[in-house]
């Protein structure tokens, strides 16, 4: 307890005194990354089980695929509302409620009796994602020195990428035996485990001084915080198109359905690769990183799209996927903050409205054009549009924002 209270010593004011010592800050990050783990197990263990749900709810997989859907809905209108609600509340007691949140949305989708129960499950169950990273990347920033801002940022979101590493084929796997509804139960516990940790070893960040609802919504004057957010919730949406329909997909190329855990942790340990790469990318060069993600993207897309012909192929091209698409997170969630430095708490969870956008589209594209006919290799190609989308608006605000520092 005397770390601890040393820990919370340091709040003054507007957050803390200066930076946290390297091991309290790893403390600090790691609590906050047991509930980025609890989000990503819940948000993409989903697509793992989607043919089993989609069996006992009595739907089609495109049906139970707008539960995905219907969780990024969630995510879209809880990160606005609940950051502007709770404007004034101190940011890591904050955390703890979103956590709590958290474990109820995902404890009522484990008992939900039918397909229209379980999408409003899913809606509850996806409030708290977004405000949850936007407030973590916020207190993240907060407590880290500032050559290490990216780094930390990337190390809270690297517990979403770790839950698909073993969070997502853990659950799978429980879920193949035990059926679908322990997955949720499993994250309601993650969630109660991220609530303790966080009260113990996150040290409070106030709110900077001043800040009220208006304040947070003065970011949205920002034309280049509006192409940030179109970046992500449009060019993520292209490794949704795949990744929501990854367990079908699978199987089409050869692989047994029991083997898909193990595609999927191949996919999570991608997923963490690229987050932690890109990280320290961001630090380095922020518009790089979004580039090097939104085009390698599109280019390995069009590859799986055309390539993915048997289980070895799509394997090798889905982890490439991966890869890509976790460098553009970290650097769209520090550039959000950068631009909205009137609002960062807004900015920050308007990250995850924009990715779960992206969750939302890139799952109604691969389902629209399963549904159209043209396969399970389709989605890849339409996604890949995506990327190219992604990509153009990255330019467009590089451009500007390079034209702007010109004419000051």
């Amino acid at each position: 307890m005397a770390t601890i209270s040393s820990d919370r010593s340091t709040a003054t004011g507007a957050g803390l005194a200066g930076p946290l010592q390297p091991r309290r800050l790893a403390r600090a990050i790691l609590a906050m990354a047991i509930g980025s783990f609890a989000i990503g197990t819940t948000e993409f263990a989903t697509m793992g089980l989607l043919p089993r749900i989609a069996a006992d709810l009595g739907a089609t997989i495109p049906q139970a695929g707008h539960l995905v859907s219907a969780y990024a809905v969630g995510v879209v209108v809880g990160a606005p509302l609940i950051v502007l609600a709770a404007a004034r509340m101190p940011r890591t007691a904050m955390l703890i409620g979103l956590a709590a949140a958290l474990g109820v949305g995902n404890a009522l989708s484990a008992l939900a009796p039918t397909l229209t129960t379980a999408l409003g499950a899913r809606f509850l169950a996806g409030l708290p994602h977004g405000a949850y990273f936007g407030i973590a990347a916020v207190v993240a920033a907060t407590i880290s020195p500032p050559q290490r801002r990216g780094r930390s940022v990337s190390l809270v979101m690297v517990g979403l990428t770790v839950a698909t590493t073993l969070g997502v084929p853990v659950s799978t796997a429980l879920g193949q035996l035990w059926g679908w509804r322990s997955l949720y139960w499993l994250v309601t516990a993650t969630a109660l485990v991220a609530v303790v940790a966080i009260w113990r070893w996150v040290p409070p960040v106030a709110v900077a001084a001043g800040a009220t609802a208006r304040r947070e919504l003065s970011a949205l004057r920002s034309g280049q915080l509006w192409l940030a957010i179109g970046i992500g919730a449009i060019g993520f949406g292209g490794m949704f198109a795949v990744y929501s329909y990854i367990t079908p997909t699978m199987v089409a190329a050869g692989i047994s359905e029991r083997h898909v855990p193990w595609v999927l942790a191949a996919f999570g340990a991608a997923m963490t690769l690229g987050t932690v790469l890109s990280g320290r990318l961001t630090d380095r060069t922020m518009f790089g990183a979004i580039f090097t993600g939104m085009g390698t993207m599109a280019a390995t897309l069009l590859l799986f799209s055309v390539g993915a012909r048997g289980p070895v192929s799509a394997v090798v091209l889905v982890v490439l996927v991966a890869v890509a698409s976790q460098f553009i997170g970290p650097a769209l969630q520090t550039r959000l903050l950068d631009v909205s430095r009137e609002g960062p708490s807004l900015g920050a969870a308007l990250h995850h409205s924009a990715m779960n956008i992206g969750n939302a589209l890139g799952a109604w594209v691969g389902g629209a054009v399963i549904a159209a006919g043209y396969g399970y290799r389709a989605p890849a190609w339409a996604g890949a549009l995506l990327a190219v989308a992604g990509l153009a608006i990255a330019v467009v605000s590089y451009v500007l924002e390079r034209r702007s520092a010109r004419t000051r």
